[in-house]
């Protein structure tokens, strides 16, 4: 690295005046402050530009980015080959047909089958959380069953049947329990009881504690995060996804991978690619059209035929004005054109193994107890003395308020991380081996400094 660490990184006054003033007017204006209250975090730091790897904001102060909007820009921001296949899209007149089919839907649909094997037939949404909703009533009609199973630690969306707390505190939940089921603690106010009845809740990584409760209700689907990165990235055991598969087939259950965040940014097949365990649905999102508001849901053909069965009694409800916009269509054509070229991911791992390596040997200096969580792009630093197996092991062994102070100090330096604990990092395409050497440059100055 060219100067000192201190030179590199050493934290400039930065003014955040004029975020400021956004915050106090997005305040009086909007319902909490934030159109997603998930974005509602301090500093408040309003961003009015992006490019690449890096962030601006209102003031002027830029900013590396390893938040990338909660992982979609996978290609980095305002991709030129994305962005120019929307351009192309926009003056070539197309625009809401809302009468058959398209040929870019088309395109797309065969892109994403020949992407991932899993996915026989496939449906088009505009998020990740209509996705989810679409793959539960799904599972709900093709079984006659009305429970489903869900991780803890896990994140599927907003929709009644997920929306529990993501990490909620251990004296809410109780101790671990192999074999256990745990409470369904919702996010929202305005969740029907009878809703969160038909909720069931097990550890991840809790083969015993799945099939208790196989056995004890009528389980529609068991949806799941093939690995858990809504609490950074943890992975799972060997053998228990495929043991999720057995118990399933067993059961006769649907297994559902929600492959929102793994999908497209972990492989071009998804998780399920390299675990080689099937799913009967999948759902994807954020990098499959590289921030673009799209959401697929597919799997297995008999399944999805309910979409359109000739019996109306047994058919399967899935519409929306939006779906397969011409807009997002484009840029998840155009991002997985990009992908099958084969230099993407390879170039990804390359980046996150230098930086998990930069990571783990400034840690270890230090004398702090961290461990570097990282599946390709996607990284966590933990700050235990273990990588974690489930939230539990997180909630009791990692430092919440270490962690915070320095993802602040970082965001004082240059280097955006999302600053609430746990919250995953994500590598772009568009980051360089400068800006890997540059970060650790800063997370030296700022392990220094705090």
């Amino acid at each position: 690295m060219a100067g000192s660490t201190r030179d590199a990184a050493a934290a400039p006054a930065r003014s955040h005046a004029r975020s400021a003033d956004l915050a106090r007017a997005a305040e009086a204006a909007i319902a909490g402050g934030v159109v997603s209250l998930n974005r509602k975090v301090e500093p408040r730091i309003a961003f009015v530009r992006a490019q690449g790897a890096r962030l601006w904001d209102a003031d002027g102060n830029e900013y590396l980015d390893y938040h990338g909007a909660f992982a979609p820009h996978l290609l980095g921001h305002n991709d030129p080959e994305v962005n120019g296949a929307v351009s192309a899209a926009m003056a070539a007149g197309w625009s809401l047909m809302g009468s058959g089919t398209t040929p870019w839907e088309v395109e797309l649909a065969q892109l994403l089958r020949a992407a991932v094997p899993s996915l026989e037939l496939v449906q088009l949404t505009n998020s990740g959380s209509e996705a989810t909703a679409h793959a539960i009533r799904l599972s709900r009609a093709v079984t006659g069953r009305e429970h489903i199973v869900l991780t803890l630690g896990g994140y599927n969306g907003w929709h009644n049947d997920v929306a529990r707390t993501v990490a909620p505190a251990l004296t809410a939940i109780g101790p671990r329990s192999d074999g256990g089921e745990y409470p369904f603690l919702p996010s929202s106010a305005g969740i029907p009881a009878g809703a969160a009845r038909l909720i069931h809740v097990v550890a991840f990584n809790d083969v015993a504690g799945l099939e208790a409760v196989m056995k004890r209700h009528p389980i529609a689907c068991v949806l799941t995060e093939p690995v858990l990165q809504n609490v950074g990235v943890v992975a799972p055991r060997p053998g228990y996804l495929a043991a999720m598969r057995g118990l399933c087939d067993a059961h006769g259950a649907v297994l559902v991978f929600d492959e929102v965040k793994t999908g497209f940014r972990c492989a071009l097949g998804g998780y399920q690619s390299l675990c080689g365990v099937r799913p009967d649905l999948s759902v994807f999102g954020k990098a499959v059209a590289n921030g673009w508001p799209l959401g697929v849901i597919g799997g297995r053909a008999d399944l999805m035929r309910r979409f359109d069965d000739p019996d109306p009694a047994q058919r399967v409800l899935i519409a929306g004005t939006y779906n397969a916009h011409p807009f997002t269509t484009a840029a998840a054509i155009a991002t997985i054109r990009r992908l099958r070229r084969g230099d993407v991911h390879a170039r990804l791992e390359a980046l996150g193994a230098r930086l998990e390596q930069g990571l783990d040997a400034l840690f270890r200096a230090k004398g702090v107890a961290t461990r570097i969580a990282r599946l390709g792009s996607a990284f966590c630093a933990y700050h235990m003395d273990h990588l974690p197996v489930d939230w539990h092991d997180i909630a009791a062994h990692h430092d919440a308020a270490f962690d915070v102070r320095l993802r602040r100090a970082l965001i004082e330096r240059g280097v955006y991380q999302f600053p609430a604990p746990i919250k995953q990092g994500s590598i772009s395409f568009a980051h360089s081996d400068a800006d890997i050497e540059r970060t650790l440059a800063v997370y030296a100055q700022a392990l220094a400094d705090i």
